[in-house]
């Protein structure tokens, strides 16, 4: 039976230049391919630097990317896999102050909280409704979105290429 195939993007938000080749090496051992980022400086921690990488591969590739490339000191990072027929999406994200999340997506991107999150969220909040939000909201990885949000918006005056349909 044939893997199923999915995609995703890798989004190295910052890394220290000295990591670079490393973290190329990582993903292409994930991938069972060597890859070549296209490496920026990242305007919001000078001395580092930034690159976005589109990937294809089997179902669970971007488990693969992410556990290899946790671990890494001074590192922030992104790695989404896009949901299948089978299979749900994901979404890992990752600093150095609050180490990894990881989140699954619907097929639009969006994070789907699972019913036993609620129910865990339900269950420790009962008698306290800021408890019951701190869980909701630890459970969509807002502490990391906030923390990569700087980092994120770096990639605005990155170059833009058009696709155009062509025949």
């Amino acid at each position: 039976m044939a893997a199923s195939m999915t995609r995703g993007v890798i989004f190295i938000h910052s890394a220290p230049r000295a990591l670079c080749p490393h973290l190329e090496w990582a993903v292409g051992r994930a991938l069972g391919r060597g890859v070549n980022f296209e490496w920026a400086d990242q305007p919001v921690l000078p001395g580092s630097r930034r690159a976005e990488f589109y990937w294809t591969g089997p179902v669970g590739t971007a488990a693969a990317i992410a556990s290899g490339l946790h671990g890494w000191d001074h590192l922030r990072f992104e790695v989404t896999e896009d949901a299948t027929a089978g299979s749900d999406g994901g979404r890992w994200m990752h600093t150095p102050e609050l180490g990894i999340h990881h989140a699954q997506t619907d097929t639009a991107g969006s994070i789907v909280v699972s019913e036993h999150l609620v129910r865990t969220a339900l269950e420790r909040g009962a008698l306290d409704p800021a408890e019951m939000q701190r869980e909701l909201v630890l459970a969509l990885g807002a502490a990391w979105d906030d923390e990569l949000e700087p980092f994120r918006h770096a990639s605005d005056d990155a170059a833009v290429v058009w696709l155009h349909k062509v025949g």
